[in-house]
Formats: structure tokens, sequence, C-alpha cells
């Protein structure tokens, strides 16, 4: 498209100078200026416009010879990624290992979905290696180790992961235990569970002038009103004490300032 603007561009150029040329010039001369205007021209189209198409043709009658000369001596050509327009090679690889993977987990696991644990699976698709998925609707696995070789091969390990206080347990052990006892990932409670509730709420007491707040052993939100300690909310599933110094870490990563005291959790914003 770009070459076919060029060669119009240079026909009007040519059509507006020989038009001047025709009505400013008489004489032999006026022959003479046409003949090397054109003469010009059409050397500006044999160099700007034909010589790329000619050195792209005897690059691919070249790559044609290679070729052939190394299926006779029985070597594979080397492969080459073709470029797409519209999106990244990357992403359009990406996307074709992950349908790889899907129906390679779908085999085993139909209802499975997954995602990936590594922050740039596309290095991994194109130098081969070991990355991690997170998965879901498995119910013995929660994650799985992917293998990619250069030959394009994937294969598969199933991995479990068990919090360290889990681990502790002796098989069926922990299933006796209270719920609030059950080992409990801080930072993934507060994602599903507490940071919803606690959010609308702090919204609300910022605004009624109220600038913290405490969270109780059994999952109850206290806020001071003058000589009371009021309950205005319940968060369910609410992490035990010996999980409270990583709730205090989760706290303070999400920009609020928290403590342990004699009463419970103290967050303040």
């Amino acid at each position: 498209m770009n070459s076919d603007k060029a060669l119009w561009g240079s026909i009007s150029i040519l059509i507006g100078t020989v038009i001047g040329i025709l009505a400013l010039v008489r004489g032999p001369l006026q022959i003479w200026l046409l003949l090397g205007i054109f003469a010009l021209w059409g050397l500006w189209v044999v160099a700007f416009l034909l010589l790329p198409y000619m050195r792209e043709a005897k690059r691919r009658k070249v790559r044609q010879q290679q070729i052939k000369q190394r299926q006779a001596e029985g070597i594979s050509p080397a492969f080459h990624v073709p470029e797409v327009g519209g999106e990244p090679t990357e992403l359009l690889l990406l996307r074709h290992v992950n349908h790889r993977i899907s129906i390679y987990l779908q085999a085993a696991y139909p209802k499975v979905t997954w995602e990936w644990c590594e922050k740039q699976p596309e290095k991994l698709i194109l130098h081969g290696g070991v990355g991690r998925i997170r998965v879901f609707g498995v119910e013995d696995f929660d994650h799985a180790d992917i293998k990619l070789d250069q030959k394009a091969n994937i294969s598969c390990d199933m991995v479990k992961i068990v919090p360290l206080a889990k681990a502790g347990y002796p098989d069926g052990g922990e299933a006796q235990l209270p719920p609030n006892q059950q080992p409990v990932d801080p930072q993934i409670w507060y994602e599903i569970q507490g940071r919803k509730v606690l959010e609308a709420l702090m919204a609300d007491l910022n605004s009624r002038g109220h600038s913290s707040l405490t969270l109780s052993e059994e999952g109850d939100i206290h806020v001071e009103q003058g000589e009371d300690d009021v309950v205005q909310e319940h968060l369910s599933g609410f992490p035990a004490k010996v999980y409270w110094p990583r709730l205090v870490q989760v706290f303070e990563r999400n920009g609020l300032a928290a403590e342990i005291t004699a009463k419970g959790v103290q967050v303040s914003w």
C-alpha cells in the first residue's frame, strides 16, 4: 500500500512537471527537458519500487535453494516463527500452549480450570523449562508443574501445597478441630471474606469521625462510642490468634495500621 501511494505521488509530480514545461518552455529545449524528466522518473521507479521486489525475489530463491540442499543432505530446515499482524507472536503462542495444557488436564479432570503462577509464561514457552499453574476444580490437587521442552512436548506433575500448620496434624486430626482453629491463610481470608466487609464499614465509620476498629477473637468488629464498646459487624472464618501476626502484615500491605492488643486486632486508618 505504501508503494502504491509512492507511485501515484510520483506520477502526480511527473504530470505537474510536464505541464509546467509545456507551458513555460518552447523550442528544442522543451524536448530535452521532457526526455530528462521522464528518464529521472524512470530511474526513480526502478530504484525505489522495482529493486526491493527484485531483492526479495532473489532472497526467496536463495532460501528455496538452501532448503532443497538441506533436504538433500537430510537436515531438517530451521523453524522460524512467522510474523502475524494484529497481535504479538508471543501472545498467540501463549494461547496455543494454553489450549494444549487445558486439553491435557481435561483428559483427566473434565471440570478443571487453571491460571499461570508465572509472571511471564511466554518466556517459558519460548525457551522451555518448568512453570507452575494454579488448578481449580480438582479435588486432590491445587497446583501443577508444567514442563515444556524445545521439541514442543508438554508434561504435567500434579502438586498439592499443604500449609505447615496443617502438615503437623496426623490424617483426620484436622477435621476434629473447632472451625476457628482450622489452618487459615490470612491473605486469602482477607481477599475473599474480609476486604469487602471491612472497606465498606471503614468508609462508613470514617464518615462518622472514627479512625479505628477492633477485631475480636470471635470475629466481631468493635468500635468505641463514648464509654461503650459497640459491635458493628461479624466476620465469618476469622483467623485464630496464631495467625494474627501474619494478619497484621496483610493489613499493613493494604495501607492500614494494625496491632495486636488485649482486646484483639486493632486496625487504624
